[in-house]
């Protein structure tokens, strides 16, 4: 059984502790916020939950295990230090940490170690997201052109980060998982609308080597909630509707095809216009799955699928990204 401590009850920590306590191998026995009306209703759900608004009765209890921590991603590092500090596995809320140099002291420290260190980047358990990696490893793309992404909605306005630090590391973190490939530049764009210096609005550009492209549009003003994702390349093409109830997941067989015919400089274009089918998608509850991972990973030593590399992933394109934007969409080498 592994002991979990959960920091952080405030939007996401209630569903983490609900998963946690649904699991048959795992418990939360304790739990810390600096917000006693929120411990009270840790207390209210869970009476056999230990409650605590200081951290250090975390760290100096040596029947936790595990600290899962879901706090303001300004906070992470220096929660996370400490956990590691006092042999107590991590897992982080996205984004892993604020910095590039946060994220690879952290993944640094964990190896030191021997502790699991692994980023809550949710979609990547979900049956859609594991479906499409089915699919991309299995060649039925080909080799991949375009990644495009767009998650809008109305709020939450984050007072301490832009629009892409707090919506674009799901998908960031989706591109990191599917594209074998990694970047080497990024362009970013936008503005702030509402006078607190953060960009509301916001778009992402980032490129490959092979000559794919990934684009992620990211919106806090949008009237409309959009969730979907294209997924292009030489054979077909992965639509993604996260907000589809049943056919989240779209593969079509349409594109382009082109050919050179010999003594014929000029290349011939020619238009495929295949089937398009909705494959089966697994409907466990993503978030269980993810807890799981951790749970598993804690109790075998393996590496989590989103480990802490994960995570300094997506943390090295956005903090590249907020030196683009600050720059009127220049180039940053990764």
């Amino acid at each position: 059984m592994i002991n979990i401590a959960v920091v952080g009850y405030g939007y996401w920590g209630p569903n983490l502790v609900r998963n946690i306590q649904e699991l048959g191998d795992a418990r939360a026995i304790s739990c810390c916020d600096m917000n006693p009306e929120r411990l009270a209703q840790v207390k209210s759900k869970f009476p056999s939950i230990e409650t605590t608004t200081r951290y250090e009765d975390i760290l100096n209890n040596p029947l936790i295990d595990a600290v899962v921590i879901s706090t303001p991603v300004s906070s992470h590092y220096e929660l996370a230090r400490k956990a590691f500090e006092h042999g107590k596995h991590v897992l982080l809320e996205k984004p892993a940490t604020a910095s590039v140099a946060e994220a690879e002291k952290l993944v640094e420290l964990a190896d030191q170690r021997k502790l699991t260190f692994m980023v809550d980047h949710t979609f990547i358990y979900t049956g859609a997201v594991s479906k499409m990696k089915e699919i991309i490893d299995r060649g039925d793309l080909g080799d991949l052109y375009y990644f495009d992404s767009v998650r809008i909605n109305l709020g939450l306005i984050q007072r301490d980060v832009n629009v892409l630090w707090d919506l674009a590391p799901h998908d960031l973190a989706i591109m990191d998982h599917l594209v074998k490939e990694k970047p080497v530049s990024v362009c970013a764009t936008g503005a702030c609308h509402v006078g607190n210096g953060h960009e509301n609005v916001a778009y992402l550009t980032v490129y490959f080597d092979s000559g794919l492209i990934a684009h992620f549009h990211n919106n806090w003003l949008s009237p409309v909630k959009v969730r979907t994702m294209l997924v292009g390349g030489s054979k077909k093409t992965i639509h993604y509707d996260d907000m589809e109830v049943s056919e989240k997941i779209k593969i079509y067989d349409r594109g382009v095809d082109v050919s050179t015919t010999e003594g014929i400089h000029d290349v011939l274009v020619s238009y495929r216009l295949g089937d398009m089918w909705a494959p089966r998608l697994n409907v466990t509850e993503a978030l269980r799955v993810m807890v799981g991972e951790f749970v598993g990973c804690v109790q075998t030593g393996r590496r989590p699928i989103t480990d802490g590399i994960s995570g300094l992933n997506v943390v090295k394109i956005l903090e590249a990204s907020e030196k683009s934007i600050k720059q009127r969409g220049k180039e940053i080498r990764l």
